[in-house]
């Protein structure tokens, strides 16, 4: 008597990737963590824009309207707060937030214990990046969505306008809808420089058990960078640093627009994004479950 067999059973079925993706999605947005930096971060708008209301008085000069010159611009020009306040928060705290979000997508898993089922599982293992880099971008977007939408919120209610227009560093002035297009514009190009912030993150979260060392290194790294950069004779190094260019943003506030700035640190960033998530995607390939 012959027994059959069923050689179709030994073979797991993946997932689709849409299911992952959303498996992911809801995993990142639903961690108590990452709500409470959303909300630590929609809240520095609301500070920057009470503290400049209260203060009040003239603007400040600046050669380049950096600095408090920069923020000084925000009296009585509310529509200004979107660029001020992203400016600030990339500094350091966005990209803090984008390396503890890339550090919990897979030195997290391995720290506790929860990255060995998902390599063993049928997702494969370039899936599994984008399924984690999927997650690093959402987390990333929705940060500078509600930043930038409650900076706008802010300025208008708090600190106001000359009629819904916005005075730039140039000193003409630009309608409501132009305004709004420009902070859209620094908002998309944020979005672009964090996500190189991601992906290194990622490529460091591959190679270590411990999230904090990614923390540590990013931060570590972006001080670096910032320290390169101000040394005059490592300025042959400023094309090569990631953060170079990241003041860029601030031209969203002349007239006219230049956009050299934006186009060059967005092709640098585009670069480490490519090293990044190939590095992540080599290491994850060849690493034991």
């Amino acid at each position: 008597m012959t027994v059959p067999t069923d050689t179709t059973a030994a073979v797991p079925a993946r997932a689709p990737l849409g299911r992952l993706l959303f498996a992911e999605l809801r995993w990142v947005l639903r961690r108590p963590r990452t709500l409470i930096m959303l909300g630590v971060l929609t809240l520095v708008p609301v500070v920057v824009a009470v503290g400049v209301a209260v203060s009040g008085g003239p603007r400040g000069e600046g050669a380049r309207g950096e600095g408090p010159a920069l923020v000084a611009t925000v009296i009585g020009n509310g529509l200004v707060l979107p660029v001020v306040v992203l400016w600030i928060l990339l500094a350091l705290l966005l990209p803090l937030a984008v390396a503890m979000v890339a550090a919990d997508a897979i030195a997290g898993e391995s720290a506790h214990g929860t990255l060995r089922g998902l390599l063993v599982a049928p997702v494969g293992r370039t899936r599994l990046v984008v399924m984690k880099a999927f997650g690093v971008l959402t987390v990333t977007v929705v940060a500078v969505a509600l930043i930038a939408i409650v900076s706008h919120v802010a300025g208008l209610v708090v600190v106001g306008g000359a009629e819904g227009t916005l005075v730039t560093l140039s000193g003409t002035t630009l309608g409501y809808d132009e305004a709004v297009a420009r902070a859209a514009l620094v908002a998309i190009w944020t979005v672009g420089q964090l996500l190189a912030v991601g992906a290194v993150a990622l490529a460091v979260s591959s190679v270590t058990e411990h999230p904090l060392v990614v923390v540590v290194v990013i931060l570590g790294g972006i001080v670096a960078f910032g320290v390169l950069a101000a040394v005059p004779s490592f300025a042959w190094l400023e094309p090569m640093l990631l953060t170079s260019g990241w003041d860029a943003g601030i031209d969203a506030m002349r007239d006219p627009l230049p956009l050299e700035g934006m186009a060059s640190s967005t092709w640098r960033a585009l670069v480490y994004v490519v090293l990044g998530l190939g590095l992540t995607v080599w290491r994850m390939r060849y690493r034991s479950a």
